[in-house]
């Protein structure tokens, strides 16, 4: 296991985000093996929208190229922009398109716009004519989400006129599942029915349609190329069910005072936890400026030393405080570690006391967190993971 960083930065750090790189490639390895189970060639992308979901885009796309992934997502033009410096070569695909005037962007940094309707369409062609190239293009039909991609008129526009379309190469046709994790739910096939009638209109092009949890929707989903995101970075793709994935990070933030209290006094702002009985509080270094939400009040707990501790109080912008009465004093000392998420608490466990889900978790982790990055699974549990994905 090898750390990456400054000494230096880690001890002044209020806070320590570990994230290895080695389990986020072993859970790429067991979503393209589970593409491949039934001996299709099924590819399998690496979605890094929002700093890799906040585990960073460019350490997390260069090891998982060397992992052997050569398709890449970004939501913003400016992600696929920094990536491209990573990446030289694998195609970089645009989820929100073309906004107005980037045209000029995208030829100049090789990077593919996911159209998402007939007005982008023909601002492509026009580009392609006016670049004198030929350019890749993702056309995303929309079959139930309704937020973006081609309606079904555009969709038909764009069957009877296939035209359209001179002047650029189709790199993929794609659609996103509108309720993937829940594996019962009619809407799922649905979707399948009407991405199945579009390809079937457009042959040629190669097909996606699985995110994380739609890979585990079956063979039918998997189609030429699999998007995975979330489940890359550990975030459970089966709600309700045991986690197929490996963990990729723990954060754990430093004591940085210890008192004692009476009975009945509150700690933080507004009062908002009363002690029923002479205490002792800690407070620790994160707060809602670093991604640890305000709606946690009374609502979560850390680990130290083998306890369950609970936060309490308010949680303020840089710290928050907990209730460290039961835990021996000698493991409560200034500049001791809590664990904030971890083996004990996952990013899927704290989004249900945040009352939201890992997504936001993950991509709120603060920017003052010092990042250690590991390679915990390089040479272990990889097989492993390909058989549980």
């Amino acid at each position: 296991m090898s750390h990456t960083g400054d000494d230096d930065a880690a001890r002044r750090a209020g806070a320590i985000l570990s994230i290895d790189l080695g389990a986020i490639a072993a859970n790429w390895r067991g979503l393209r093996d589970a593409g491949r189970a039934t001996g299709r060639p099924v590819d399998c992308a690496a979605v890094l929208k929002a700093d890799a979901y906040g585990t960073g885009a460019a350490v997390v796309g260069a090891r998982l190229a060397a992992e052997g992934c050569r398709h890449f997502f970004v939501a913003h033009i400016d992600e696929g922009i920094a990536l491209r410096r990573i990446l030289p070569e694998p195609p970089i695909y645009v989820l929100n398109g073309l906004l107005p005037g980037t045209e000029p962007d995208f030829v100049e940094h090789r990077l593919i716009p996911v159209l998402n309707h007939l007005g982008q369409l023909n601002v492509w062609r026009a580009a392609a004519q006016r670049f004198n190239q030929a350019l890749d293009a993702v056309v995303h039909l929309d079959t139930g989400l309704h937020r973006l991609g081609f309606s079904a008129e555009d969709a038909q526009v764009l069957i009877n006129e296939r035209g359209r379309l001179r002047g650029l190469r189709l790199a993929l046709i794609m659609s996103h599942l509108v309720a993937s994790e829940d594996t019962s739910n009619p809407v799922n096939g649905e979707q399948l029915s009407r991405f199945r009638t579009f390809v079937r209109a457009m042959p040629g092009a190669p097909t996606s349609l699985a995110n994380s949890s739609g890979i585990f929707l079956g063979p039918d989903f998997h189609f030429d190329l699999l998007r995975p995101g979330a489940a890359l970075y550990g975030i459970n793709p089966l709600p309700g069910q045991q986690n197929p994935m490996l963990p990729v990070v723990t954060l754990h933030a430093q004591i940085l005072q210890t008192r004692r209290i009476d009975a009945f006094q509150t700690v933080g702002y507004g009062g908002a936890w009363r002690s029923a009985r002479p205490s002792r509080i800690g407070t620790i270094a994160l707060g809602y400026a670093d991604g640890y939400f305000r709606n946690l009040v009374n609502r979560t707990h850390v680990h130290l030393a083998g306890h369950t501790v609970p936060v309490i109080g308010r949680i303020s912008m840089d710290l928050v405080t907990i209730d460290v009465t039961d835990v021996p004093e000698a493991d409560c000392q200034p500049g001791g570690l809590v664990e904030i998420l971890g083996p004990h608490l996952t990013p899927d466990d704290l989004a249900d006391h945040a009352r939201t889900n890992a997504y936001e978790i993950m991509t709120a982790l603060g920017r003052r967190y010092f990042r250690a990055y590991v390679d915990g699974y390089a040479d272990g549990p990889a097989d492993d993971a390909g058989e549980a994905a």
